[in-house]
């Protein structure tokens, strides 16, 4: 953070986001982390994620929290009240500007406010406009839920995630990192680059629609396949695949790896360095099938190695000869020499705070373009002037929508 990060792909790129939440902005956080100038658009009262912890101990501020400040770094914030003529005819002229418009609230809402896209799309032919809804929007397909409000927990019952994942057939499983709005940011993401790649050519924008639902399923896809080729309907499994062995998580002295040696060279590999070579040719173990077969017995051969050591050792055993990772909380991660080398866990400044504090660095790394976190989340209409002034207002105009309460 201490000197100016490369440039990114996507610098150029201007993004109005109108996102709230997690979803929206996960995804316009992707795009801001390769170079795109994202303008955060917030309500007077603000983005309401801006209050949620955690905070930190010596926040003397409070400001914006832990959650704020993961998902909406190297953003810009201009506060519009939407709610009035005056600031809706401003998020016209952003947009008149801009290559992307991305927002997730309820279907209908940018409608009632005479913002829908083929309003936009008068004012500005080029823009790729980026929706995420629980269950999308009518444009693409109406859902008879299109209507029902959603976040991550109820995209991840009904697209299917909860129903494959427990510790057994009749206890679902929430996903702990909230799976059902960040990968559809991710889709959205890419199907905004997608689109804006096409516009490139011929000059002409889209409408991106992204169903959280809808990108949950896709995640699923497992599912789908197994119901249309065999009949059957997946379930919980636990820790185990259900026809690879061993794949899945053993017990260490000091909790759990996990281990994917289902290949016939990786088993014998490991039959080797738990010292059991007996087991590579035992009838119950000697192919995938067999194994699968007898997947009780192969992990108890298995874990009644690996239960005796600790992950550390088991990582000097077997890290690098068969396919295998400790079970690591957050506190390990901290620690650990990859996500060092990878700025996984970066520091910036927050207002409030003496020093920094971390956030997660961003995964996708380019040679000449690295990307990154080049700016801490912006405060509530920090950057509101600054903008303005590059749509062409003036500081008397700016100064008079201010006391309108337009602005903030």
């Amino acid at each position: 953070m201490a000197a100016p990060a490369p440039a990114g792909a996507l610098e150029g790129l201007r993004v109005v986001d109108l996102t709230q939440m997690l979803a929206g902005p996960y995804c316009t956080m992707m795009l801001a982390d390769q170079g795109a100038e994202v303008i955060k658009v917030e309500p007077p009262e603000g983005d309401n994620t801006r209050q949620m912890g955690p905070h930190h101990a010596s926040d003397s501020e409070h400001l914006f929290g832990g959650y704020f400040a993961s998902v909406n770094r190297n953003k810009r914030s201009i506060v519009l009240d939407l709610k009035q003529a005056a600031g809706r005819e401003l998020l016209l002229r952003l947009v008149a500007g801009a290559d992307v418009l991305v927002e997730n609230y309820r279907a209908g809402v940018m409608e009632r406010l005479g913002l829908g896209y083929e309003v936009l799309r008068e004012r500005n032919p080029k823009l790729v406009y980026a929706s995420i809804r629980g269950f999308g929007d009518p444009r693409t397909g109406r859902s008879p839920y299109v209507d029902w409000p959603a976040y991550d927990v109820v995209a991840q019952a009904m697209g299917g995630i909860m129903g494959i994942t427990g510790p057994d057939a009749a206890t679902p499983v929430k996903i702990g990192p909230g799976v059902g709005d960040i990968v559809p940011a991710m889709a959205a993401a890419y199907g905004i680059m997608a689109a804006v790649w096409r516009a490139g050519r011929t000059g002409l924008g889209q409408y991106v629609d992204v169903g959280m639902v809808d990108v949950v399923l896709a995640l699923c896809e497992r599912i789908v396949h197994h119901y249309a080729f065999q009949g059957s309907v997946p379930r919980p499994e636990g820790n185990r695949h259900p026809f690879l062995s061993p794949f899945g998580l053993l017990k260490a002295r000091d909790g759990h790896i996990a281990l994917a040696c289902h290949t016939d060279p990786f088993w014998a590999d490991l039959c080797r360095l738990i010292g059991r070579p007996e087991l590579i040719d035992h009838p119950d173990f000697v192919s995938r099938e067999a194994r699968n077969a007898h997947k009780d017995a192969v992990y108890d051969a298995v874990d009644a190695f690996t239960s005796r050591h600790t992950r550390r050792e088991l990582m000097a055993i077997f890290g690098g000869k068969v396919p295998f990772g400790p079970v690591f909380d957050i506190a390990d991660i901290a620690t650990d020499p990859h996500f060092a080398a990878r700025e996984m866990i970066v520091p910036v400044e927050h207002p409030g705070v003496e020093g920094r504090v971390a956030i997660a660095g961003t995964p996708i790394r380019m040679t000449e373009t690295p990307g990154g976190v080049r700016r801490r989340a912006p405060l509530l209409g920090e950057d509101t002037d600054a903008i303005l002034r590059e749509q062409g207002c003036t500081p008397g105009e700016i100064a008079a929508w201010r006391r309108q309460g337009i602005l903030q």
